[in-house]
């Protein structure tokens, strides 16, 4: 038989089979009057109840739980306002959950009506993280040298050794983009494709954009260097969003996710019921487990690793400094991205350039709808990656995360064809 006969056959077996493995997953998370009923509850009960009472100690918990679900469902409203005002205000008095949870759903939906607020905040924070929500949010809502001065005299004046908080240097360089942005796109993704090949690696690629609102694009290549392929011989691509529902910088706890390298432990199946039924591919970044588990054997210290990242890009990207977000995202103590599929009703972001993929608390999300009425996957483009990655021998490997550029779109089937070409 002719080779790409074989190839024909083979992948209308593993279709088939594919094909009689996804339509074995279920969740009523999907069904219509769950979603219904849930919807209620999150937007009358988990947020406007709350929030239309006074904070005290009994129910901080669920004023901390309502700036979660504003964070993840990206709900704005009178009400939210009226909740984030109280919570500013005792703001002094809130537990430490409460803080960043309300710094992070103000950062989500009110870009610039609480910059007052969070400036305050700002000049008084000892903590580092808080310092640097509070200092993102406000060079977001005023990128001038004027702020980005402020906050590189604050940092200094507030922490006595600022060079010893990773998430400090983080800040001080995302401050200096926010300033003097940079018209960058990634080096040669053939060059990418082709050292990975050499290497032997398998691995997944999720090319992405600079603006998080856009979805992006993932490709699987086999250890051999050769790509997954549907029947008609176009290499299979798969919808993924990186963006976190909050859309913090990559370098703050549930921030959109890193570029950079991360390594595949293998697969799993969450509990969670909105990442749902599909197996998810687990992943860790650089130093957020050990060397040996991160490089599937090779036992390093700490500073080994880091330097032996850097072996796995090509020359041409070494220059790439954004190649290097997960590694600074795992030394500031970032954990838990892991690549899954969704159950969560897209219809709460019917008006964002995302829909219908969902973003999640930083992980990577693979577009899934779902039969409301049956409670079965539509589309799972999750389980269709899952499917090309284990396709081959191991369920290790590597994920890389790069973001192609700066253009106000999603990432494109015929865009990717071209750059691999």
């Amino acid at each position: 038989m002719k080779r790409s006969l074989l190839v024909v056959f083979l992948w209308m077996l593993l279709s088939e089979i594919n094909a009689q493995s996804v339509q074995n997953l279920y969740t009523e998370m999907a069904l219509y009057g769950k979603r219904q009923r849930m919807a209620k509850d999150i937007r009358e009960n988990v947020i406007a109840k709350t929030f239309l009472q006074d904070i005290n100690e009994d129910n901080e918990h669920r004023f901390e739980s309502a700036c979660n679900a504003i964070s993840q469902f990206l709900i704005k409203n009178d009400t939210v306002k009226l909740g984030f005002r109280k919570l500013f205000n005792a703001f002094d008095q809130l537990q430490y959950d409460t803080r960043k949870a309300l710094l992070e759903a103000a950062y989500a939906v009110y870009p610039t009506e609480f910059t007052e607020q969070i400036q305050q905040i700002f000049r008084k924070q000892t903590d580092a993280k808080l310092f640097s929500m509070a200092a993102a949010y406000w060079i977001r809502a005023n990128p001038s040298i004027d702020v980005s001065n402020q906050i590189s005299i604050r940092t200094v004046e507030q922490f006595s050794e600022p060079d010893s908080f990773p998430i400090l240097e983080s800040l001080t360089h995302y401050v200096q983009d926010k300033i003097k942005p940079k018209k960058t796109s990634a080096p040669s993704v053939k060059d990418l494709i082709q050292f990975h090949k050499e290497k032997g690696n398998k691995v997944i690629y999720s090319f992405q954009r600079e603006n998080r609102d856009y979805p992006g694009m993932a490709i699987v290549q086999n250890a051999d260097g050769s790509f997954e392929r549907r029947a008609d011989g176009a290499i299979m691509m798969f919808e993924q969003l990186a963006r976190s529902g909050s859309s913090l910088p990559y370098f703050i706890s549930n921030g959109n996710t890193p570029q950079g390298m991360y390594s595949i432990q293998g697969t799993a199946v969450s509990r969670l019921g909105f990442i749902g039924p599909t197996p998810n591919i687990q992943l860790v970044m650089p130093l957020e487990d050990s060397s040996k588990n991160f490089f599937h054997g090779l036992k390093l210290s700490n500073e080994e690793l880091i330097s032996h990242y850097q072996n796995y890009w090509p020359a041409s990207w070494l220059k790439f400094k954004p190649r290097l977000e997960a590694l600074e995202a795992g030394k500031i103590g970032r954990s838990e991205i892991i690549a899954h599929g969704t159950t969560i009703d897209p219809e709460f972001f019917k008006d964002y350039p995302f829909y219908p993929l969902t973003p999640t608390m930083g992980c990577l999300c693979a577009k899934e709808l779902w039969n409301v009425t049956t409670g079965k996957p539509l589309v799972s483009e999750q389980f269709n990656m899952y499917s090309a990655f284990m396709s081959t021998s191991g369920s290790k490997g590597y994920l890389i995360v790069i973001n192609l550029n700066d253009k106000n779109g999603p990432v494109t089937r015929a865009e990717l064809e071209a750059l691999l070409k």
